[in-house]
């Protein structure tokens, strides 16, 4: 399954892309010049892609597609949504965490479909090493969802023509509520912003090949939400998914997300709907399903400390009441040694396996905090010696075990193919 990182829209699709669409440093802004010279270990590539290089695919720009009706927008909605297999459990996007060999990781163990991290749309279409870096798939890694964050439309349609050859959705987020979004005016602030927020669904609908998606907060009021969810929809979102939370609600453990705003949405739209917010586990997944008439759910947090989520595996906190003989044995660090082996087959900066690692090791590190400090101390990490870190721990003891029941995963199982039929 060769590597492929992003290939050129010029005349020859055999060429990368440079030339006017990565102007000179002192023409970038300052963040994009960081990121073109930014130095330091953990923003080196995790392993030499030699040999695996992206395999240069992109044909030569199309037309724009040709306007269509609402009613017909509605219908290749749902169409294109049944050709992907109608996904239901779906990787949520996350910034630094999201990218190619976790994905692949989480669709070993459940995960139909996933989402790129937030890709920042003015930097993605100036910057190539930005692009390089941030950006990779592969023939598998689908159906895929990328991300932008974004607050010009053209600067936004720029950027999305990049991807379009390479995934399932161009997704739009406006649901980003960190002070970074903020200072920078995208993500869940445009919520101040409706005109802007039309203009970029637009503008990408009227453009585009594939379908636009866009992932939403919701509003302190029910009837705000419902007219924004609306007006998404009619400026061309076919799928739209809904965060249960304001943006004012960061803290996922302290609130709890509003699965009844979430049905309300799924009530009132006619293109697909997803649910994101309270997935711990499965039989979350099966009871936000049943509450909200959501056609899928994402997870995010949850699958950065198990990656298993989808397949029925469950952390300590989580396990069943009464639930002491239900050691999968399966755990945590079985989950990193196959990312990392997945690392090496697909290079992604070293600063994302480090977050991942401090992630899915978190339970094992409060067994043995002195490992959790070696690993602070490396700057520069390896994976000999990742994989030297994760036999040490196998070998301290106080083995940290995921927890699984067949008999409540079969009845989880058979209750989303119901409701999906």
């Amino acid at each position: 399954m060769p590597l492929r990182r992003l290939a050129p829209l010029l005349a020859s699709p055999r060429r990368r892309l440079r030339s006017s669409l990565n102007p000179s440093l002192a023409a970038m802004s300052p963040a994009a010049a960081h990121l073109a010279t930014a130095a330091g270990p953990d923003e080196d590539l995790c392993a030499s892609a030699a040999g695996s290089e992206a395999e240069d695919l992109a044909p030569a720009p199309p037309l724009p597609p040709p306007p269509v009706s609402a009613e017909e927008r509605v219908e290749r909605a749902w169409a294109h949504w049944r050709r992907l297999g109608s996904p239901r459990l779906l990787v949520a996007p996350m910034v630094d965490n999201s990218e190619l060999p976790f994905r692949m990781l989480c669709r070993r163990y459940g995960a139909d479909a996933a989402y790129t991290p937030m890709l920042h749309s003015r930097i993605f279409s100036e910057n190539e090493k930005y692009r390089s870096m941030e950006f990779t798939t592969c023939k598998e890694d689908h159906p895929l969802f990328v991300q932008f964050c974004a607050n010009d439309p053209d600067i936004l349609l720029q950027a999305a023509k990049m991807v379009e050859p390479y995934c399932d959705y161009v997704d739009i987020n406006f649901g980003c509520p960190q002070r970074i979004a903020r200072r920078g005016n995208y993500g869940a602030f445009l919520m101040d912003n409706l005109p802007l927020v039309k203009s970029l669904v637009q503008n990408l609908a009227a453009n585009l090949h594939v379908p636009v998606s866009v992932k939403i907060r919701v509003f302190p009021r029910l009837e705000d939400t419902l007219a924004y969810a609306k007006m998404l929809e009619e400026a061309g979102a076919s799928l739209v998914a809904v965060h249960g939370r304001t943006r004012d609600e960061k803290d996922g453990k302290k609130c709890r997300a509003d699965w009844d705003a979430i049905k309300a949405v799924k009530d009132a739209l006619r293109v697909p709907v997803l649910a994101n917010g309270n997935i711990r586990h499965m039989e979350d997944v099966k009871n936000c399903l049943e509450h909200t008439g959501a056609d899928g759910v994402l997870s995010a947090e949850t699958l950065l400390e198990n990656p298993a989520l989808f397949a029925g595996f469950r952390t300590k906190e989580w396990k069943e009441d009464g639930d002491e003989n239900g050691d999968s044995g399966l755990d945590q660090t079985d989950l990193v040694i196959e990312y990392l082996k997945l690392c090496e087959q697909y290079p992604v900066p070293w600063r994302m396996v480090r977050s991942h690692v401090h992630k899915m090791l978190g339970d094992w590190f409060r067994v043995h905090p002195e490992v959790r400090e070696e690993l602070n101390k490396q700057n520069k990490l390896t994976f000999e010696w990742l994989h030297d870190m994760v036999m040490r721990l196998k070998e301290l003891g106080g083995r940290v075990p995921l927890y699984r029941k067949e008999s409540a995963l079969e009845t989880t199982l058979d209750g989303l193919a119901s409701s999906n039929a």
